[in-house]
């Protein structure tokens, strides 16, 4: 009796413990961004903020990244266990230098990397902006995107110059053209130049790369697939809520963390998500957010073989992303729903 009394206790346990919302059974985990608070990082604060990762098990502590800080080198080191990347170039690095991480979930459909220009200058047409005088690239991009600019589309090196993240230079020339965040900087010029830029995102004219990428350890991938699925799953529906639901209470975690943020600034920036299809668009209508495709993977890879960035060769396709989390309509039904509210 005693026996059988204390193996009846045991399951009781483990089922108590199998329950998501037990908040003394959740998993731990650390995922860090790769910049300060913004609603382009939304949807993970939703889910921290409504309960979603709670509710699957999860007490997530984000970690923000910023412009002197770099979170990458924690992810392989173990500091924390999912990380935000900004494209697709992160992790070929990753793959051709033998660090084993792996993408489990493409968030954004479109990079927001975009080039922003002046009105009435002439820069209606993309193709225009390779004539500009002044192109103001930060040096990291000089070295990533503006050399797929230059091999696709003839832009040259000798109208360019450093950007530092300070608007001034470009509200300064009516006939300088500027790297942006599609849902980001054009807010802030029409906040501090008064006027509403052209926009022309870099998705739009063949930059194929998913954004906002949720990276892993491989390890963690072959020894806590549940954990991953889990987190995928809940970061997946705090996406669906914060673009489709109140995004109220992720708005207030955000501010917190960046008190530089406004809710006029976040709400906007939203639209534009919505507007430029950000988030959801192509795979994800049917395959739900955080979709990727390998030939798509495949295609951006080639353009950067195009650009010179690598070699035929330099990087294992099969290692950088895995679809095994994703694909799986997961946020299709609610968001359906909270449309039709």
């Amino acid at each position: 009796m005693v026996s059988i009394a204390r193996n009846l206790a045991r399951l009781l346990l483990l089922i108590f413990c199998c329950i998501p919302a037990a908040a003394q059974c959740q998993d731990k985990v650390r995922f860090a961004t790769n910049w300060k608070a913004q609603a382009a990082h939304g949807g993970f604060y939703q889910a921290i903020a409504d309960g979603t990762y709670k509710r699957f098990g999860l007490e997530v502590t984000l970690v923000q990244g910023g412009p002197q800080v770099n979170n990458r080198p924690l992810l392989p080191a173990g500091r924390i266990d999912f990380l935000m990347t900004g494209n697709l170039l992160h992790s070929f690095d990753n793959v051709k230098n033998g660090i084993p991480t792996i993408v489990v979930a493409g968030i954004f459909q479109k990079d927001p990397q975009a080039l922003i220009a002046h009105p009435g200058q002439g820069y209606e047409q993309f193709a225009s902006m390779k004539s500009a005088p002044m192109t103001l690239i930060a040096k990291d991009a000089q070295f990533s995107w503006w050399q797929w600019l230059k091999a696709t589309h003839g832009f040259r090196d000798d109208s360019l110059k450093p950007y530092n993240y300070n608007l001034g230079p470009f509200l300064a020339n009516s006939k300088a053209v500027q790297q942006g965040y599609s849902v980001a900087e054009p807010i802030y010029v029409q906040n501090q130049g008064h006027f509403k830029p052209v926009v022309h995102l870099l998705a739009d004219h063949g930059f194929s790369t998913y954004s906002t990428l949720i990276e892993t350890r491989v390890d963690t991938v072959a020894n806590r697939p549940d954990l991953v699925q889990r987190f995928v799953d809940a970061s997946i529906i705090g996406w669906v809520n914060y673009l489709y639901g109140d995004r109220r209470g992720a708005n207030e975690l955000m501010r917190r963390d960046n008190p530089e943020m406004t809710d006029s600034e976040l709400e906007a920036s939203v639209a534009l998500m919505k507007q430029q299809g950000i988030v959801d668009s192509g795979d994800s209508l049917s395959k739900g957010l955080g979709a990727m495709n390998p030939e798509r993977i495949r295609d951006f890879y080639d353009q950067m073989v195009h650009a010179g960035l690598y070699q035929t060769g330099d990087v294992d396709l099969g290692k950088v992303a895995t679809l095994q989390f994703v694909n799986r309509a997961v946020g299709i039904d609610l968001k359906s729903k909270l449309i039709a509210r």
